[in-house]
This record gives structure tokens, C-alpha cells and sequence, in this order.
């Protein structure tokens, strides 16, 4: 069975080899770059335990080191699944949803012509590009001199020009020998209604040609010379060659680009490109006059994770945006999203370049809005929430828009993150008790005199919930058991790095024995005394509830040092799990309260007391013997007394 032209391509471009492979192999980590998807594993194909299997996957090819195989995405799953060409097609168009051809026994001949095709668009640019240096094409050239296209720029993308008039592409190409059929379906002319010669379809425009994949020529983007042209922008129609729902401008030099660790950005149109490739940024596409579309989205998904949606900072653009999202959230996948950088009003990124410099463009990119808060900006902004009916009206328009999102996980993450947001936007905020006036003698709205606080004041443990004073202490626990036994260090790496130190001496702690515990005990304390100074560590020793722990009182025990290590460390993470268990039923609250939602609360205030209790049970009723173990102090109560009763006994006899 042959396939129809452009199959196999079109397959290639939707699929991902990385995705493919990584159903057989496990990536090495430390070696991948899946940013530039450069992606490294054992090979598949033979045993070894070194990662020497190479997937490059803007290339779409793999090749082992080792054994020397090598092939595409197609010829992986003929190696790995054992079956032939066709049926290793058959599983890869039906995994990227695109429906195996009927048999074509004219598949070949339908080949042949895309080939004389793409020869004849190559000759349009040719004559286009040289049409741009003659007498003709001076208005153009200043045109292009006044937006700042230098020559190297316009040799780039080989920008080109139609002369006005009706023939000049038509007898130039016929004159060189091509048949008419062949530039009629190139749609480059188009059959006269008045039985005429065609006539060209482009006519005194700037000429931009526009490439696939795989760089060849597949249709012209033409901007009109003339303002009082209908069509500022036109485009080729669709051809046997081009499909502009599936097509990207500048595609390929843009992958090249991100393969090299550039952002990939998305305009609206040429100029824009053009202009960000000449500033620097290499990784710049366009659509083709339409709004993004799925198979667009999945394109950009192939070159990066997050593509910057850098759209023209008016209405349109903005609506531009909106179109996205929609399109885009049944589409998310774990790690796959888009930010969207918006222009100041009015203008586009060529517009921001000529007025400021590349370093304007630069922090407009940095700072770009992820989706879900650009989601939640479009059905907020400039929208009054003072009845409980358009609350409700607003969370109903954001759970349709969240349960569109097919993966689970991702649809509970928007969930949180819109939680969040809806808590800072309703949350009641009570002003400041000392800040306003009564009008009576400065006083503030308690009638009680304005008292600043002193600063050391605001920053005092006493100043501080109990919850926060509670984690100080355990943190401080937690470090002076590291660092007079740092030989565990390397058991607790993960929670330190995730202990949200409450003082920058913590931090600092945390830091130096994250890095030279390995190198034993005398080194921790050399870097310790370097860094922050003999006097703050003898300081954090001192401290009531650091010199009372068995760990510091036994430096060197580190099945003590283990043990209370975790158990600090599992208080924490209790304790701000129900805050945020607590926090989180609490926004509920503020939409729709049910039984749910307070049994919730009840669950967590329950919780909490059970903390409580327990920890005022460890205080009542356990004591700390020499040794550090603990000792119920009912039992010692009991034993002392039956030793009371023998020593009495021996003293009557």
C-alpha cells in the first residue's frame, strides 16, 4: 500500500519520539535536557548499563553509541514491536489521531507532483527576490528600510516582491517552461472569469515565503503596498502544498532555536517574527492570519513546554488570547501549558523593539502570565462580586472552564490555584486598629491612642502566632541535633530543603549542613563558625529547649538524633497540613457551605485538639531519664513506691 504525499510528514510532525521511546527505556536524568529534548537512556536494544541510547527529539531520530542503532520514530516501533513498515504506521497515526488512507494506487504519481510543486514555488522565490532589487520594487525596499529590515535580515527570510501587475509571475514561470496546471495549483494565479490568460493572485505586495517543517516552499504571505487595498495581509490560498490550520511561520529555524535554549514566542504576524529574530529572539512563529488552532498548539508542544503567547496589546489581541485558553485547556497535560506575554496598549512587539530595545521585550517575556491567572483575569476584571448570586454566577463559570482539562491531576492544581485566587479577591480584610481617626484627639477607631510598633517588637517570637513560635523551636531543635550528630544529615536532605526556615540564621544552618555534612563533624562546625560566628551557635545552644534535648546532650548518638530528628520534623509537617487543611474548608465557606464543609472543619478542629492533647500528654505524663529515654511518670511513681515499701520492710527487720 503506498501512502499519499505528505503523510508520513504530517505523522512525524504530530508525534513525539521522545514520547514513543519513553514507553521502553527509563531516562537518565542527569544527562537529559528535555527542555532541548535531548533525551539519554540505556539502549533498548542491548544490555548495558551506561546511558548511551541518544534520542534528539526536534530532529525526530535516536542513534546508540553502543550498538550503532539508529532510525526514526517509525523505525523504533518496527525494532521494539516487531512488525512491519505499514503496521508500525498504523500505530503511530492511530496513537496522534489521524486515520490511516485508503489504498492509493496513484500515490506515487500524486508524489511525483508535490515535488514539481515545491520546484515551482522555489522558482516564485527567486522571482520575487529579484524582482525586489529592480526599478519596481524601490517603494518596497524603502518600505522595509523604514521598519528597520536590514539586508542580512531580508536575505533570511528571503523577502521578496510582486510587481503590480496582472502577468509578471505568470509569463515569467511560463516562460521558463512550467506547465499553467502546475502554477494554478500552486496558487500562485488564478483561471480568468472573462477567458483571459490567469492572472496573478499576488500583486504589488512584500513577499514572504513560507516553509514547512522540512523547509520547502509550500506558499507565499503577501502585504500590500497600496493602503487603500482591501486585504492588508494576504495569503496563499490552500493547496495540495499548504494546510495554514496546520502550518507555523518560521517553524523550523524557530526549533532550531529552541533546541538551543531559546523561549519560543508567538506573534501575531510577519514583521513581528521577522523583527524578534532580528533583536535576538531566534524562537519566533506565527499563525497564518487565523486564530491559533489544535493542531498549531500541538506543533508548538512538539518545540517547547511552555510556549510565550507575545499577542498585540489591544482588544483584538486580547480576544486573541481568550480564543487560546478556550481552545487550549482540553489540550493541557502535565508539563504542557502556555504564558502569555500582552503588549502595552496598542502595540505589537515590532512596535515595543523600535520604541525601547530588545531589553523592553525581554522583561515582557519574563513576566508573562501563566494561564490560570490570565483565565482568571478575563472573567474578573472590571466585574463587581457584591451579591452572592454573581459569586455564584463567577464559580460556576470557572468550574465549566476547569473541568474541560482531561488530565485529573492538572484539573485539581487549577482547582487550588483558583482557590487561591478567589481567596484573595473575597477574603475579609479587617483594617488596621491603630490606623485610622476617630476625629477625638488622634485616637484610632478603638479610641485608644496611634502606637507604633518598634521593629524588634514586630519581629519577636511573642509577636507571632504560637503555631509560628511552636515550628521556631522545633526548627532550632531540629538543627542543633544536626549539627552535634551531622552523620544523618544525608537521611533528612529532602524535608531540609523543604523547611521554610522562619529566621535567616536557620536558613544559613540549614544550608552549611545541607553542604559539608558529608564532610564530617569538624568540617560542619569549621563552615559553622565561618559563616555566622562562634558566638550565634553557642547562642542556639543555649537556648532552654535546645539544651534540654537529648541529642545535644548526647552529641554523637545517632539513633537519638534520628529519632528526634523525624519527629520534629513530622510535628511540622503535621501541624501545616491541618492549617492548610483548615484554611482550605474556610474558602469553601465563603461559596457554598454545606454538610460537607463543616464536617470538614470538625474533622480538623478535632484533629488539631487530638495534636494539642497529645503534646500536653507527652508534657504530664513523661519524664526524661539520664540515659534520654522516656520514662511515663505514673510508672516511675509506682516503682518508687514499691521500692519505698521494700526499703521499709528491710529497715523493720
Amino acid at each position: 500500500m503506498s501512502l499519499p504525499p505528505g503523510f508520513l510528514d504530517e505523522l512525524r510532525t504530530r508525534i513525539s519520539l521522545t514520547h514513543v521511546v519513553g514507553r521502553k527505556v527509563m531516562w537518565d536524568n542527569r544527562k537529559s535536557n528535555p527542555g532541548k529534548g535531548d533525551m539519554w537512556a540505556p539502549c533498548p536494544f542491548h544490555h548495558e548499563k551506561t546511558a548511551s541510547f541518544h534520542v534528539d527529539d526536534q530532529k525526530g531520530f535516536y542513534y546508540c553509541f553502543g550498538c550503532h542503532a539508529k532510525g526514526d520514530a517509525i523505525g523504533f516501533v518496527r525494532e521494539t514491536e516487531n512488525v512491519e513498515f505499514m503496521e508500525a504506521v498504523r500505530i503511530l497515526a492511530t496513537e496522534a489521531g489521524m486515520p490511516m488512507p485508503e489504498r492509493d494506487p496513484q500515490a506515487q504519481a500524486k508524489a511525483d507532483k508535490r515535488t514539481q510543486l515545491t520546484e515551482v514555488m522555489e522558482q516564485a522565490v527567486q522571482h520575487f527576490r529579484l524582482s525586489l532589487k529592480t526599478g519596481a520594487g524601490a517603494a518596497a525596499r524603502d518600505y522595509l528600510e523604514r521598519r528597520g529590515l536590514d539586508a542580512a535580515t531580508q536575505d533570511q527570510f528571503e523577502i521578496g516582491f510582486a510587481p503590480d501587475g496582472w502577468q509578471h509571475l505568470w509569463d515569467h514561470l511560463t516562460g521558463k517552461g512550467v506547465a499553467p496546471d502546475l502554477i494554478i495549483d500552486c496558487g500562485l494565479a488564478r483561471p480568468s472569469t472573462k477567458g483571459g490568460k490567469p492572472y496573478d493572485v499576488f500583486r504589488n505586495r512584500i513577499m514572504f515565503p513560507i516553509r514547512d517543517a522540512r523547509g520547502r516552499c509550500i506558499a507565499f504571505g503577501g502585504r500590500a503596498m497600496d493602503p487603500n487595498d482591501n486585504a492588508k495581509y494576504l495569503n496563499s490560498p490552500e493547496t495540495e502544498l499548504f494546510d495554514k490550520s496546520r502550518t507555523l511561520y518560521n517553524y523550523a529555524p524557530a526549533r532550531e532555536a529552541t533546541g538551543k535554549g531559546a523561549p519560543l514566542i508567538v506573534a501575531e504576524g510577519y514583521m513581528d517574527v521577522i523583527a524578534l529574530t532580528q533583536a535576538g529572539f531566534g524562537a519566533a512563529v506565527a499563525p497564518l492570519g487565523t486564530a491559533i488552532t489544535e493542531p498549531q498548539l500541538q506543533l508548538l508542544w512538539r518545540v517547547a513546554d511552555e510556549p510565550i503567547m507575545a499577542l498585540d496589546g489591544d482588544r483584538a489581541g486580547l480576544a486573541a488570547a481568550h480564543r487560546v485558553i478556550d481552545l487550549a485547556l482540553p489540550l493541557l497535560e502535565a508539563g504542557k501549558s502556555l504564558r502569555f506575554a500582552l503588549m502595552p496598549e496598542g502595540k505589537d512587539p515590532d512596535d515595543i523593539l523600535r520604541a525601547e530595545g530588545k531589553g523592553a521585550v525581554q522583561k515582557l517575556l519574563e513576566s508573562a502570565l501563566p494561564m490560570v491567572q490570565l483565565l482568571w483575569q478575563r472573567e474578573t476584571e472590571g466585574r463587581v462580586f457584591d451579591s452572592p448570586e454573581r459569586k455564584a454566577a463567577l464559580d460556576k463559570v470557572l468550574r465549566e472552564k476547569i473541568a474541560l482539562i482531561r488530565d485529573r491531576s492538572l484539573q485539581g492544581h487549577y482547582g487550588q490555584a483558583i482557590k487561591e485566587l478567589r481567596w484573595q479577591l473575597f477574603s475579609p480584610r479587617r483594617a488596621p486598629s491603630g490606623g485610622g481617626k476617630s476625629g477625638k484627639g488622634g485616637k484610632g477607631s478603638w479610641g485608644k491612642p496611634d502606637m507604633a510598633a518598634r521593629p524588634s517588637t514586630k519581629q519577636s517570637l511573642l509577636a507571632t502566632s504560637r503555631d509560628g513560635v511552636q515550628d521556631h523551636k522545633r526548627e532550632a531543635v531540629i538543627l542543633a541535633a544536626l549539627i552535634a550528630t551531622p552523620d544523618i544529615c544525608h537521611d533528612f536532605e529532602t524535608p531540609l530543603q523543604e523547611m521554610e526556615c522562619h529566621d535567616q540564621l536557620h536558613a544559613k544552618l540549614r544550608d552549611l549542613l545541607l553542604r559539608h555534612a558529608a564532610d564530617g563533624k569538624s568540617a560542619v562546625d569549621a563552615e559553622i563558625n565561618r559563616a555566622v560566628g562562634t558566638d550565634a551557635l553557642e547562642n542556639l545552644m543555649k537556648l532552654p529547649h535546645v539544651a534540654i534535648s537529648t541529642p545535644v546532650r548526647h552529641p554523637g548518638d545517632v539513633a537519638l538524633a534520628r529519632m528526634t530528628v523525624a519527629e520534629e520534623l513530622a510535628k511540622i509537617a503535621a501541624r501545616r497540613g491541618l492549617q492548610a487543611e483548615i484554611m482550605d474548608a474556610a474558602e469553601d465557606l465563603m461559596g457554598l457551605a454545606d454538610e460537607a464543609v463543616t464536617w470538614r472543619l470538625g474533622q480538623a478542629a478535632e484533629a488539631r485538639n487530638r495534636a494539642v492533647r497529645s503534646q500536653q500528654e507527652d508534657q504530664a505524663e513523661y519524664d526524661l531519664a539520664e540515659n534520654g529515654a522516656r520514662i511515663n511518670r505514673g510508672e516511675r511513681e509506682e516503682f518508687d513506691a514499691l521500692l519505698d515499701k521494700i526499703s521499709f520492710s528491710k529497715t523493720r527487720r
